[in-house]
């Protein structure tokens, strides 16, 4: 079974105008055209379409949904993603609106009480936007199984663990700055034991191989993102962490 441009454009709430564009751009072609020059969707061009509505939703760009649409995978595999994406959303968005709920309540209530309540709770939530990035771009670079994976190693634990998890961090990166500052080589034997220290912590999540650990390391220093937040510790950090971490991989990992 075979629908006209201006079906699908009714069914979809998409214009007739976008799907051509979409087509002009070798996201989705239709499955033919016909002697009138319209186009025609059957059902695994709507199959697609529907993925590209639900990135499209989630705030991804039109080059990054090309990128998925097009990277072979199985449709099962691919709505089992874009579910996971879904009920990610769901559970940010409800997490804000548990905060605008709570300032809400704060502010139909006593005002003296008011003054004396902490304001960073009002803010909950809205670091989730940034998360879903990460993990979207996480799924592109190392697959989907190997993110899912390590979601489900940590879905349950507590906002203590999560504090002591960023106390280690912080205090791996002051160790380095230290090693830095001591005029210590990035392949020196004290820097891969605190490194060591770094792979140990990121298994708590997956287990890169000698490839992925020296690509994080790459990653660190080219993702602007990552790479301020280095910047603020130390300008010196981010290649010098980059380059122990392709030794500590060379000498320690396969």
């Amino acid at each position: 079974m075979a629908w006209s441009i201006a079906q699908v454009a009714r069914m979809s709430k998409v214009t007739s105008r976008t799907l051509r564009h979409y087509d002009q751009i070798g996201l989705l072609a239709p499955a033919w055209v016909g002697s009138n020059g319209y186009r025609y969707y059957e059902r695994d061009q709507l199959l697609t379409l529907q993925r590209i509505l639900i990135m499209r939703e989630l705030g991804l760009g039109l080059d990054a949904i090309a990128e998925i649409v097009h990277d072979g995978r199985d449709q099962i595999e691919a709505l089992r993603m874009h579910h996971s994406w879904l009920e990610a959303e769901r559970d940010r968005f409800g997490r804000l609106a548990a905060t605008v709920a709570r300032t809400i309540d704060e502010l139909e209530g006593d005002e003296n009480k008011m003054a004396k309540i902490p304001v960073k709770h009002w803010f909950e939530g809205f670091d989730s936007a940034k998360q879903a990035e990460l993990q979207e771009e996480a799924r592109q670079r190392w697959g989907a199984e190997v993110v899912d994976a390590a979601n489900e190693r940590v879905k349950d634990k507590s906002a203590q663990w999560w504090d002591q998890q960023g106390g280690q961090w912080l205090a791996t990166l002051e160790k380095l700055v230290e090693l830095i500052d001591a005029g210590k080589a990035p392949g020196d034997a004290e820097v891969l034991d605190t490194v060591d220290g770094h792979y140990r912590w990121i298994t708590q999540y997956w287990t890169p191989n000698r490839e992925s650990y020296t690509g994080l390391g790459q990653l660190y220093t080219d993702d602007p993102r990552f790479r301020a937040n280095f910047d603020k510790t130390d300008p010196r950090l981010a290649e010098f962490l980059r380059d122990a971490m392709a030794a500590y991989a060379q000498a320690r990992l396969s």
